[in-house]
């Protein structure tokens, strides 16, 4: 399966979806160091600048075929640490996204955001009643990195969109529920070390590496990797919703 990422951001969604067995054939990233993330991991894989001129990009020349069109648009006007401003903020990116979707005409579309999109105002109503306008169904759930084995919670929402009633669900958890909170040490049988790493290192070390100034000067200022990081997906999250589309996908040939 072929994957088109807008809003890209580092790849987070796009190396999660990798690992789910598909390709990324295409990435709209406007950040300059994102995009120097991305050139970096994905050499080969055409890129755009503005999600703006993304289907005039995407249409301009011959492409392959786009399975699912991903992204995660800015979540600033929806976090509870900002001012909530919601679908008036110049950065509610989704009506672009759905640009990019009613051009390509992907069979999947996966959006990634903060869980406060859902209680923004008429936001999530608008995101599902252009899906269902351009033809899809779909079905979304909270869930959190630590569910995957991560050190923290980091919760956010999932987005699947597929064709009207075409065979059902993808299978994310029922959207009604309260997200499901577990830790890798509950979880039965012999634990060996995973893809995480130990726990985190004292605060002291953690805000020295971050660019912070706790006593002095610090080693490096990373504002923009830091700043990256803070908008990235968890991509193991992305591998878990990724096999989940493959898995429908297949039973819908």
């Amino acid at each position: 399966m072929n994957a088109l990422s807008v809003f890209a951001g580092i790849g987070g969604l796009d190396l999660g979806l990798e690992r789910a067995g598909m390709t990324v054939v295409g990435q709209v990233e406007m950040d300059p160091f994102c995009r120097s993330v991305l050139s970096r991991h994905w050499p080969d894989v055409p890129r755009h600048d503005d999600v703006r001129t993304a289907p005039a990009w995407w249409a301009s020349q011959e492409r392959p075929d786009v399975d699912v069109v991903c992204g995660g648009f800015p979540c600033q006007p929806f976090s509870n640490a900002g001012n909530r401003q919601g679908v008036g903020d110049a950065r509610w990116g989704w009506p672009w996204m759905a640009d990019v979707v009613r051009v390509v005409r992907p069979r999947y579309v996966l959006v990634e955001n903060v869980a406060a999109l859902l209680t923004a105002g008429g936001a999530f109503g608008t995101v599902l009643a252009d899906l269902a306008a351009l033809g899809f169904d779909a079905q979304w759930s909270v869930l959190s990195a630590c569910a995957v084995g991560a050190p923290h919670t980091r919760e956010r929402l999932f987005v699947v969109a597929y064709p009207h009633r075409e065979h059902g669900p993808v299978g994310l958890a029922d959207p009604r529920q309260p997200p499901t909170r577990h830790r890798p040490q509950d979880a039965p049988g012999h634990h060996r070390p995973g893809a995480w790493p130990d726990p985190l290192h004292r605060p002291m070390e953690t805000e020295r590496t971050h660019g912070r100034v706790p006593d002095g000067l610090p080693d490096r200022l990373e504002c923009a990797r830091v700043r990256a990081l803070g908008n990235a997906v968890v991509p193991q999250v992305a591998e878990h919703v990724g096999r989940l589309i493959t898995a429908h996908a297949l039973t819908c040939p």
